[in-house]
């Protein structure tokens, strides 16, 4: 998925227009390989596992701004980075923090994985959160909001509290594609290690967004009467992760850091920690793009304020 993602960001630029930095961390699979071959592009391995590490590194290595934090199974439409940078400029000094727009990419999944993400795909809470899109990007005043990012794994949802609605914009045209897990029991184990990362968060942080849990209900299904069949599946899949991220949470107790087998699209199961990369920015723009991201797919698309 690392070919894919840096390859959209790559389309349609100069050479020497991106600098773009990846930062593989205890990855045992070909990422930095695979990153190696692509032009305007900076690899720093490490050899301990981490997404906040891995974050925390290549947000080191950035020198300019605006930075973008990018997951590895994202794909952006072409031009999506300038239109972001466009974003928060012609929002300053108010907006601190732009996302792109999120398209779900379904094609090929189960009828449950389907039904779940029909639901999920028009919550209102996603309109002006920074999470589920697997794209963020801030300002240098928005960046100095706080000082690394936290031994956790909601990333996104610890950015999304740090800003009010008024702070965040969302690109009219930018558009990030965001995979989603291929097999019913893939979204399960996804929802229940998100969940169970959002629940932590929130016992060591203050501000953090809340769940609203009958918005399903209220804002989705029942303007909607068409989609109560997938609201079944909504529930039963929800319910399910619930149940496993209480057992997750409990088994984990004080820890922080979330198991390391991730996902594939193919939903087969990694067996080595968590790779990590980052990206940097158009120069002509004057911008700084620095990413990091598991190399999972699903991740981001079952993040949620759950």
């Amino acid at each position: 998925m690392i070919g894919r993602c840096l390859d959209s960001l790559l389309e349609g630029t100069l050479p020497g227009e991106l600098d773009i930095i990846v930062v593989p961390n205890g990855c045992t699979d070909d990422t930095a390989a695979i990153a190696r071959t692509r032009r305007d592009v900076r690899v720093i391995e490490l050899a301990e596992a981490g997404k906040a590490l891995a974050l925390n590194t290549g947000d080191a290595a950035a020198t300019t701004f605006p930075r973008v934090y990018l997951d590895a199974d994202v794909v952006l439409t072409r031009g999506a980075l300038g239109e972001l940078a466009d974003s928060l400029e012609a929002g300053a000094p108010q907006v601190l923090a732009a996302m792109p727009r999120r398209s779900l990419v379904t094609t090929g999944r189960t009828l449950p994985v389907r039904a779940y993400y029909a639901i999920n795909s028009r919550m209102p809470v996603f309109d002006d959160a920074l999470f589920g899109r697997g794209t963020m990007v801030l300002s240098e005043a928005g960046r100095a909001r706080f000082g690394t990012f936290p031994d956790q794994m909601a990333d996104d949802l610890f950015l999304d509290s740090l800003f009010s609605s008024a702070e965040k914009r969302q690109s009219p045209t930018a558009t990030a594609f965001v995979q989603t897990p291929v097999r019913t029991r893939d979204l399960i184990r996804t929802l229940a290690r998100v969940r169970a990362g959002n629940v932590r968060l929130r016992a060591t942080h203050t501000g953090i967004r809340e769940t609203k849990r009958s918005s399903w209900l209220r804002d989705v299904v029942l303007p909607r009467p068409r989609l109560i069949p997938a609201a079944v599946f909504y529930v039963g899949i929800t319910l399910i992760a619930a149940v496993r991220r209480a057992g997750s949470v409990r088994a984990a107790g004080a820890a922080t850091t979330p198991p390391a087998d991730r996902l594939r699209p193919s939903g087969r199961s990694l067996n080595h920690p968590p790779c990590c990369f980052g990206i940097q920015a158009p120069k002509p723009l004057g911008c700084h793009f620095l990413a990091a991201s598991a190399c999972s797919v699903g991740m981001s698309s079952a993040s949620s304020a759950a």
